[in-house]
C-alpha cells in the first residue's frame, strides 16, 4: 500500500512538474516559429488569397479593375486554345510520368545488381538530373536542329531520314517528353533504388528454395514491395510534369502554332503579354484544382499499395 502511494505521489509530481513547464516551454520557442509562419504567410498564402480574389475581376495592367463575378470561369468553358491546352498538358504528363516511372525502375533493378564500376556507372547515370532546365533546354534545342542538329545526323548514320522534332505539330510534345525523360529519369532511379535497397532478403531465399525463377520473384516478390515506392515517384513525376514551364518555354514558347501550348504556357501569356491578370488567376485556379484532384488519385493509390 505504501509502494503504491509512493508511486502515485511520484506520477502527480511528474504530471505538475510538465504541466507548469509546458506553457513557458511553448513560450520560449516561439521566436523561433514567428519567422517561418511570417514568410510562409508572405510566400504562400497571401498570394493564393490575391490570386482568388483578382479572379472575380476584369483587370488589365494598366486599366482599373472591375468585378465580374464568376465571367472568368464561364469564359474558360468557352476558350477552345485553353481547352487545347489542358488536353496538351494531360498528353505531356501521362507521357512525362509513365516513361520515367518505367525506365527508372528498370535502371534501378540493373544498379541494384552487383558488377564491376557500378558506382561509377550510377554517378553517370544521375548526372542529367543535375543540370538545370533552362541549361538542358538549350543543349537539346541545337539537338533538336533539322539540319545541324546532333541527333538528324545520328539517324542518318542508320540510313533513317531526318525528322522535324520539336518543328513538326505532330511530334513536339513527344520530344520535349524525351527531354524530360533524359532529365528526370535518374530521380526515379534513385527512388526506386532506395526501396530495393531496403528489401527483406527472406522472401527470396524461399522462392529460390521453392525453385521460383528470375521473373517470377520479380513479378510476386519485388514489384508488389517497391510498388509504394514507385507510386511516391510517379506523384513526384505528376505534379513536376503538370507545373513545367521553362524546358517547353526555352524550346518551342508553345508552338509550332499553339501545338505545345501547356497550360502554364498559356496562363503566362494571357499574364505577361497579354495582361489578362484576372483571367489568368482564373486560369490558376482550375490549374490548381486540376493538380489536386490529379495528385489525389496517385495519393490514393499509393495507399492501396499493400507492404506484402
Amino acid at each position: 500500500m505504501t509502494e503504491a502511494s509512493t508511486l502515485e505521489r511520484k506520477v502527480a509530481s511528474a504530471a505538475k512538474a510538465v504541466s507548469t513547464r509546458g506553457p513557458g516551454f511553448d513560450r520560449n520557442y516561439l521566436p523561433f516559429v514567428y519567422p517561418a509562419l511570417i514568410i510562409t504567410l508572405a510566400v504562400i498564402v497571401f498570394p493564393w488569397i490575391f490570386t482568388i480574389y483578382m479572379s472575380f475581376y476584369d483587370w488589365k495592367i494598366g486599366h482599373a479593375r472591375e468585378f465580374v463575378g464568376f465571367a472568368n470561369f464561364t469564359k474558360l468553358t468557352t476558350d477552345a486554345r485553353f481547352i487545347e491546352s489542358i488536353g496538351h498538358t494531360l498528353y505531356f504528363t501521362a507521357l512525362a510520368v509513365v516513361l520515367p516511372v518505367i525506365f527508372g525502375t528498370i535502371a534501378a533493378l540493373i544498379f541494384n545488381e552487383r558488377f564491376p564500376l557500378r558506382g561509377l556507372f550510377r554517378a553517370i547515370f544521375i548526372l542529367p538530373m543535375m543540370a538545370t532546365p533552362v541549361a538542358v533546354a538549350l543543349v537539346w534545342t541545337m539537338m533538336f536542329h533539322p539540319q545541324l542538329g546532333v541527333l538528324n545526323y545520328l539517324l542518318s548514320l542508320v540510313g533513317i531520314p531526318p525528322q522535324l522534332w520539336v518543328y513538326s505539330p505532330e511530334t513536339v510534345i513527344p520530344s520535349l517528353v524525351a527531354v524530360e525523360v533524359w532529365h528526370w529519369t535518374p530521380l526515379v532511379m534513385l527512388i526506386v533504388l532506395g526501396g530495393l535497397a531496403s528489401l527483406p532478403t527472406e522472401p527470396y531465399e524461399s522462392a529460390r528454395i521453392d525453385g521460383a525463377s528470375a521473373w517470377q520473384m520479380f513479378r510476386h516478390i519485388t514489384l508488389p514491395l517497391i510498388m509504394p515506392f514507385i507510386l511516391v515517384a510517379g506523384v513526384i513525376r505528376m505534379i513536376d510534369a503538370l507545373k513545367a514551364f521553362d524546358t517547353i518555354f526555352v524550346i518551342t514558347s508553345g508552338g509550332p502554332g499553339t501545338a505545345s501550348e501547356t497550360i502554364n504556357i498559356y496562363l503566362y501569356l494571357q499574364a505577361f503579354s497579354f495582361y489578362n491578370i484576372g483571367y489568368a488567376s482564373a486560369m490558376t485556379m482550375v490549374f490548381f484544382a486540376l493538380i489536386i484532384v490529379l495528385t489525389l488519385v496517385l495519393l490514393y493509390l499509393r495507399q492501396k499499395a499493400k507492404w506484402t
